[in-house]
């Protein structure tokens, strides 16, 4: 499993009867998670200690209780700020355990020795823009939610990159994609973190298991001659790490690298156990 131990704003303190208990920043937050399935006492005084709750309905959805949090407030990763509010469905504006391929691909932009272009699909608020811009990338930022790119646009602002090489497209990404390959545009890397189910700005209906394959083959054909990495997160229960490997080494495997996929997950400060938090699936050139 590829873990993001290295946060100083963010921390899973608990977990327990469906529920995780997290610090960001100063705050205290309980939401619930699909993967905390085991009964273990409440222990920790954050869980009496909140400052929102996210409750989840039988009948599907929620609501979110709170006790003086503010409307926004912010978290820092390095040297990256983020903007985080709650809002539907139990979200921050933030997927903490993205940090670990944050890392991961930054390094590897540092380390290319030369200019390198990203191309970010599902891009949402900006995390994984925002990590390989710092890094020197220049970026193509797709996402089909104007307000999502909005608020990755403050987030770079208040990242001090509000001058770095980013474009920001509001788009549904299998279009742009489609697009950008009768453009003849070329990326030295891919990032994509697609949804479970999800809607374009037309109505478009993205289902990831039909459509995750066809998008893989779609971008493998705006790969630069010299690709750098090509990167794919899931969320899905049914799409598993071997899976996200056996994709992108098929598709990929006219270009010299390597394919690899894991779990990620967060560490539990309380328990010393590690969260499972989805699957990330990478490919790299070979050195």
């Amino acid at each position: 499993m590829w873990i993001a131990d290295n946060w100083k704003d963010y921390e899973v303190i608990d977990c327990s009867q469906g529920e995780k208990l997290e610090r960001w920043a100063d705050y205290i937050l309980i939401r619930p998670d699909p993967q905390v399935i085991w009964d273990t006492p409440k222990a920790q005084p954050g869980w009496n200690k909140k400052h929102g709750h996210y409750h989840r309905s039988k009948k599907g959805g929620g609501e979110w209780e709170f006790w003086n949090l503010p409307q926004q407030w912010d978290i820092q990763y390095k040297n990256l700020t983020f903007h985080l509010k709650p809002f539907s469905f139990k979200h921050t504006g933030l997927f903490p355990e993205q940090a670990v391929n944050w890392d991961w691909f930054s390094s590897k932009i540092r380390q290319a020795g030369r200019p390198i272009k990203v191309l970010n699909l599902f891009a949402y608020t900006g995390g994984a823009t925002l990590a390989a811009a710092a890094a020197g990338a220049s970026v193509t930022h797709v996402d089909a939610s104007k307000g999502m790119v909005t608020w990755a646009k403050e987030n770079a602002i208040a990242s001090g990159l509000s001058d770095a090489p980013i474009r920001w497209i509001v788009d549904d990404c299998v279009k742009f994609t489609e697009r950008e390959i009768r453009r003849g545009n070329y990326y030295d890397a891919i990032i994509m973190d697609p949804p479970s189910y999800g809607r374009g700005p037309k109505g478009e209906i993205w289902k990831i298991e039909d459509a995750v394959f066809p998008l893989i083959n779609l971008c493998a054909q705006l790969l630069s001659k010299k690709p750098l990495f090509f990167l794919v997160n899931s969320y899905t229960t049914g799409l598993q790490p071997a899976v996200l490997a056996y994709m992108l080494g098929t598709t990929l495997r006219k270009f010299h690298g390597h394919t690899e996929a894991r779990e990620i997950g967060l560490p539990v400060s309380s328990s010393g156990l590690i969260l499972p938090c989805g699957a990330s699936g990478r490919w790299e050139a070979a050195s």
